[in-house]
This record gives structure tokens, C-alpha cells and sequence, in this order.
């Protein structure tokens, strides 16, 4: 097995991840050479800008970033609880482990591209593996339940992002579902936005290359800096035994069915919402988010010394802290469906806006 690395303390049969079957997959599909080659190259490659602004500063940062990770968000704490006692559950993207383990009568394997956070998850005992989203090392149908929780906004390109999300269902098992959040453009507090630097088109195209969203010119979001809502809008499922599943997964939420910013969501309705739109200006879903590493961190005393030589990081004496930029493609509205509307091999259950992010909730169907 190469390209990933196990860690943890349980008799977990390894044999079971191997990347050969996801290679004879591929090999299923019809397609020209230069076609699969052109494909393969765009997907596996990782651009420059992820292994700069998002593989290497989370492998810098990783002990401070993993010291503010540890609340754990309702609705993925309600989506776990739901799944049936012994499920396997995969977590694509689990950075320091928190969700790792919170149903204590489910059994998790986790995986990040940082290494430095997955030596984090096995010294608290996790079972996890080194492993790129997009090449996820597990066979197909192994687990029960998958979740990607804030991962696909670093992923610079559309079809990674695709191909990201077909991995997750690729791994569940027939009837599985796959939790996905994401970064969303309408912010709750839009003032965020003014904190973080767009990437401009001429950067878009240098890096992220022509396959990626153009920065566009819209109306901004208006959305209220003190809102604190939660929407959600689920439809009839066939299943009994799905449907019990998203009925615990509704009433942990209560429905807004007015507000003075313009959102509407009303029970039995198949919508996220409606923004209003504010004063004309430009959006854009291509970011740089800091990230401020005191001084007094040990890590400073280490990577970031070659990462401030490097320009990878800055100092910035006046907040006492080592400034990485992290990169983030945020979603729209609407998106996360786009992307998922041409898949044959699973349907969506659920979709909701949470605390700034859009997520989505998939059940692979074949």
C-alpha cells in the first residue's frame, strides 16, 4: 500500500483499504487512452496552490489549528446519532479527530492529507490513515456512513471537487449516506468576507486554471451579522427506515418561517431559502483565509521559521503572530447539487444552510 500509512492500536484488517480495487474500477470504464490519461492527470495531480496554501500550512499549523478544534457541531452530532448501532463510519478529512469516536457503539476510520493531524488522531487512539480525498484508499461499499466535514472548499478545481464527492459514495455501501459541509459565500456575518483577500482572475487562472469558478460580479448576500438560524427542508423518503432516520435528523432543527433579512422556510416547502439581495457589488468564492499563529506557539520555533524565509508566511508584529493564508473555494447557494446532479449511483435526502455552510446529505442508491 502505498501513498497513505495506517496509524492506531486496533486489529483493523488493512486489507480491506487497498487502492487495487479502486484501480480496477477505473478500469472499467470505457474510455480513450489519451482521454483517461488527460483525466487521471487533472484529478490525481494536486495543483500547486493545494500543496501550498492548504497541505503544507495545515502540516505547519497543525498543534495550534488542532487546540481550537474540539466543538463539535450539532447537526454532524445528530447525523452520526442516527446511523444504526455497530455502523462503520469513514471520515474523509478529519483533521485533529473530533468526530472520531463520538458514538461510542460506531466504529470510525478517519483520513487526512496532513500528517502531522493524523499522528494527532492516533495518539488519542483513532484508528486513521494518510490519504487524498480524491484517491480515498478504502474498497468500495466498506462502510456504512461517510462524512466530509469543511474539506471540499480547499479542493481548487471543479472536477476534484466531483471527483471528492463520487469517492465518499464510491466507499459507502449500497443504501449508505454521506454527510458533505462546506464554506458557504452568504456568511451570516458578511464583515468575515472583508477579512479575507479574493483571489483575483489573473491568480485564478495562473493557479487554480480554467476549470475552476470565475471570481463574478453579483449583489452580496444580505444576511444579518446577528442571525443565528438553522434551515432545513427534507423531503418524503421512500425508505421506512431512512425516512426514521431523517425524522430524529428534522427535529433536532426548528424551521424559520420569517425573518427581517429575508429568509423564508416553510414546513413541507423543497427550498433552501431566498436572500435578499443588498447594494450592488462584487462576489467572489475564491478566498486566502488567515491564519494567525502567536508567537508563543512552539510552533513557531520550527516550520514557520522556514515558511516566513520561504513566503509562505508572514509575521506580523503587531497581533504577535505568524500569519498563514489558507486557501478556500466557498460555495454558493445551489452548488453542492449542481455538482452531485449528474451521479447516477446516489440520490440526495437532504440539503440546509448551518452556521454559514451548505450541506448536503447523500444515499448511494446502486
Amino acid at each position: 500500500m502505498s501513498g497513505f500509512k495506517t496509524c492506531g492500536s486496533s486489529n483493523l484488517d488493512t486489507s480491506l483499504l487497498g487502492v487495487e480495487s479502486i484501480a480496477r474500477e477505473e478500469q472499467s470504464v470505457p474510455a480513450s487512452p489519451i482521454l483517461k490519461e488527460c483525466v487521471a492527470s487533472s484529478v490525481q495531480s494536486t495543483p500547486e496552490i493545494e500543496k501550498k496554501y492548504v497541505h503544507r500550512v495545515y502540516d505547519a499549523i497543525a498543534p495550534h489549528f488542532s487546540s481550537t478544534r474540539f466543538a463539535k457541531w450539532p447537526k454532524v452530532a445528530t447525523f452520526l446519532n442516527s446511523l444504526a448501532p455497530g455502523s462503520l463510519i469513514l471520515d474523509a478529512g478529519c483533521g485533529n479527530g473530533k468526530y472520531l469516536g463520538l458514538t461510542p457503539d460506531s466504529v470510525f476510520i478517519g483520513c487526512d492529507i496532513s500528517a502531522p493531524l493524523v499522528g494527532i488522531c492516533a495518539d488519542r487512539g483513532n484508528e486513521v490513515v494518510v490519504a487524498d480525498a480524491v484517491n480515498l484508499p478504502y474498497r468500495s461499499g466498506y462502510g456504512d456512513a461517510a462524512i466530509s466535514i469543511a474539506v471540499l472548499h480547499h479542493l481548487s478545481t471543479e472536477i476534484r471537487r466531483k471527483k471528492a464527492i463520487d469517492e465518499l459514495v464510491r466507499v459507502v455501501k449500497r443504501g449508505g449516506l454521506v454527510l458533505i459541509t462546506v464554506w458557504a459565500v452568504e456568511q451570516e456575518d458578511k464583515t468575515l468576507l472583508n477579512k479575507w483577500t479574493p483571489l483575483t482572475d489573473k491568480y485564478v487562472d495562473e493557479w487554480i486554471g480554467p476549470g475552476s469558478p470565475r471570481t463574478r460580479s453579483s449583489s452580496p448576500f444580505s444576511l444579518g451579522s446577528s442571525s443565528s438560524f438553522t434551515l432545513e427542508s427534507i423531503p418524503e423518503a421512500e425508505e421506512n427506515g431512512l425516512k426514521e432516520k431523517l425524522n430524529k435528523f428534522r427535529d433536532s432543527s426548528s424551521a424559520v418561517k420569517g425573518s427581517e433579512n429575508g429568509l423564508v422556510a416553510s414546513e413541507g416547502q423543497d427550498h433552501f431559502m431566498d436572500f435578499e439581495a443588498g447594494e450592488e457589488g462584487e462576489s467572489h468564492q475564491e478566498y486566502f483565509v488567515p491564519w494567525h499563529l502567536p508567537y508563543h506557539r512552539a510552533e513557531v520555533s520550527g516550520a514557520s521559521v522556514g515558511a516566513v524565509a520561504s513566503g509562505l508566511a508572514k509575521k506580523d508584529d503587531k497581533k504577535g503572530a505568524i500569519v498563514y493564508n489558507r486557501y478556500y473555494h466557498v460555495f454558493s447557494q445551489g452548488e453542492l447539487e449542481r455538482l452531485v446532479s449528474g451521479m447516477k449511483n446516489a440520490v440526495v435526502v437532504d440539503r440546509f444552510y448551518d452556521k454559514s455552510n451548505w450541506c448536503i446529505i447523500l444515499r448511494r442508491t446502486e
